[in-house]
């Protein structure tokens, strides 16, 4: 590798130790801030044009991704997704009863819309729930973190590494599904069982009375704008499996929300993860000038190209990366190496799956484990750090395993 690759090398590095560390030393700067300060990095040092950085910039996840955060953010608002969660919880009556719901119900919502949301709306109604069952809300709180984080493993729409890997892989709605659905739904057995394991003795002989439901107080909902973004929702599903554009339709249907919508813009707005966005677009251009230094091939040479396309081992080393630098992070550094690594459907979909199912491992791998713990804490429960290792580490092992099993 000659000098002049030392420089984009080097901006790479201290971005992505910024990224493991959540700041840069000595600068009050976030994960957000540390990808853009790379990127402009990147391209003032001259590592990369202004061309090159725009077409480094993967617009079609992008699209993909405000879409989504558009078409969740309408349907939250019209109360959808907590008088859905209300009416369900509202069946279970025992403590086990009550985890299985969260687990099913946070998992499959998960899987077809962003994983983070899909906790930010449950976490403080599986709090409720178990506040009126008398039970402690300590493992529902793991469950819908945890069964979030798997069941978005199974779609294209699931979390936002997945998108990434179906947009620099190609790989279409139908297809993502039908290969890693199979693992998430399994994953999600998996991921109750360990639960009820663990806190059997917290669980058993709790039940609620029927007059506790909360399916008994029906939360507010805007039935006309529910109906108007359930329609749109399942019309993006529909083109979404017939193979049309992903970030197209997840625009147009974002378009036609705001359109039809009686939802003052603003709140809409307020809801989209901007700072995700521009992290994202940062990081987007932060990888694409340390691949034009073609480090990847020198990695490839160094570690063997048989040993990592090997299942167990690239899984392993995607594991370990994505509780290093979080799984976005992760995902985008392998980017590159994609087509080095064979360009096959395996390897891109080992990527999406494992780099999903290692957020399990601790409570800081991934952000939807953060929001559940974050909202846990403003009402005065907490979730240690070790708790969170007692699922988080045999759930991540299993569910990996399994991925790796399927996916050879």
């Amino acid at each position: 590798m000659d000098a002049a690759a030392a420089l984009p090398l080097a901006i790479f590095a201290v971005t992505y130790v910024g990224l493991a560390l959540g700041k840069l030393p000595m600068v009050r700067v976030d994960r957000c801030g540390v990808a853009l300060i790379g990127a402009v990095a990147m391209v003032v040092s001259g590592v990369l044009s202004e061309s090159a950085a725009l077409h480094a910039v993967d617009f079609h996840t992008l699209a993909l991704l405000l879409g989504m955060m558009i078409i969740v953010a309408n349907l939250r608002l019209s109360g959808v997704f907590s008088w859905l969660a209300e009416r369900i919880f509202g069946r279970a009556h025992t403590g086990f009863a009550l985890l299985a719901t969260t687990v099913v119900l946070s998992g499959v919502l998960a899987a077809f819309f962003v994983n983070d949301v899909i906790c930010l709306v449950l976490a403080p109604v599986v709090m409720d729930v178990a506040a009126q069952a008398g039970v402690s809300a300590v493992p529902l709180l793991l469950g819908l973190a945890t069964a979030s984080n798997v069941g978005s493993a199974a779609t294209v729409t699931g979390n936002p590494q997945n998108m990434i890997v179906a947009g620099f892989a190609h790989l279409d709605y139908v297809q993502f599904l039908l290969r890693l659905a199979p693992g998430a739904l399994a994953g999600l057995l998996v991921d109750y069982a360990i639960i009820a394991w663990v806190y059997r003795r917290t669980l058993a002989g709790h039940r609620r009375a029927d007059s506790e439901a909360p399916g008994d107080a029906i939360p507010n909902l805007d039935k006309g704008a529910a109906i108007k973004a359930g329609i749109v929702t399942a019309g993006a599903l529909v083109c979404f499996a017939l193979g049309y554009p992903t970030g197209v339709v997840a625009l147009s249907a974002a378009a036609l929300m705001l359109v039809v919508q009686n939802v003052r813009p603003d709140l809409v707005y307020a809801q989209v993860d901007w700072t995700m966005l521009l992290m994202f677009a940062g990081l987007f251009v932060v990888v694409g000038g340390a691949a034009a230094t073609g480090f990847q091939k020198d990695l490839i040479r160094l570690v063997g190209m048989e040993r990592l396309t090997h299942p167990a081992v690239l899984a392993a080393t995607v594991a370990a990366l994505s509780n290093l630098v979080s799984n976005v992070p992760a995902v985008l550094l392998f980017r590159p190496l994609y087509p080095l690594l064979g360009s096959s459907q395996r390897v891109a979909l080992l990527l999406a799956a494992v780099s999903t199912y290692a957020g399990n491992l601790t409570l800081l791998g991934s952000i939807a484990n953060l929001i559940v713990i974050e909202n846990a804490r403003r009402r005065g429960i907490e979730v240690e750090f070790r708790e969170h290792l007692l699922v988080g580490i045999p759930i991540t092992v299993v569910t990996i395993a399994i991925a790796v099993a399927l996916l050879r």
